[in-house]
């Protein structure tokens, strides 16, 4: 399968780059293999690239000391870079961790903002991917203060089957902040 099949069905749904502008973004994607258990970006650091999963898991969480707090997975082609840090050239609190072998599309950050420029679809990218961050994050907060994690991994396995199949059960008790024990009772119950 060709690197750009995904990226380039996102790009043609979503903004109105012309076929020139395609052709010139792809042409400054970098390919990138990582192995199991490597880190895509660290807390404490900048976001340097638009990263673009092709293919594989990756893990989203905060660390500190004593625990890491799992809060999102991607198994499916899409972007995976902090758009807030990104966007505004700040450093990051999440880490991203491979679970399995990842390919990912790299371009890195000024090359990116100046071909948005020159296309002049920059301001609608970067307003568009805000608009779907902020409704992300309000409903996982509203999930995550009013549902009881049961509610929670009966939505996992109505919406996010994929996750349930694809990653291992203590990291989804992390995402859910409950025990792997609690997880289990919770799967039996709900089987």
């Amino acid at each position: 399968m060709n690197s750009f099949t995904e990226i380039s069905k996102f790009f043609k749904s979503e903004y109105s780059l012309n076929q020139d502008g395609l052709e010139e973004l792809f042409s400054l994607f970098e390919v990138r293999e990582h192995k199991k258990g490597s880190l895509l970006i660290q807390a404490q650091s900048k976001e340097k690239q638009l990263r673009f999963l092709n293919r594989g898991i990756v893990r989203e969480y905060y660390s500190n000391q004593e625990k890491e707090i799992n809060i999102n997975f991607y198994v499916k082609p899409q972007f995976i870079s902090d758009l807030l840090t990104f966007s505004q050239n700040s450093t990051t609190n999440k880490n991203q961790e491979c679970l399995s072998v990842v390919e990912v599309l790299g371009i890195d950050r000024k090359s990116f903002f100046d071909l948005l420029e020159k296309y002049q679809c920059g301001k609608s990218f970067v307003e568009s991917s805000f608009q779907k961050l902020l409704k992300q994050k309000e409903m996982l907060e509203f999930n995550r203060i009013t549902k009881t994690p049961e509610e929670l991994y009966r939505e996992l396995f109505i919406y996010k089957p994929e996750w349930l199949q694809s990653i291992p059960q203590y990291h989804i008790a992390s995402y859910l902040n409950i025990t792997p024990e609690t997880l289990s009772r919770i799967r039996k119950r709900t089987s």
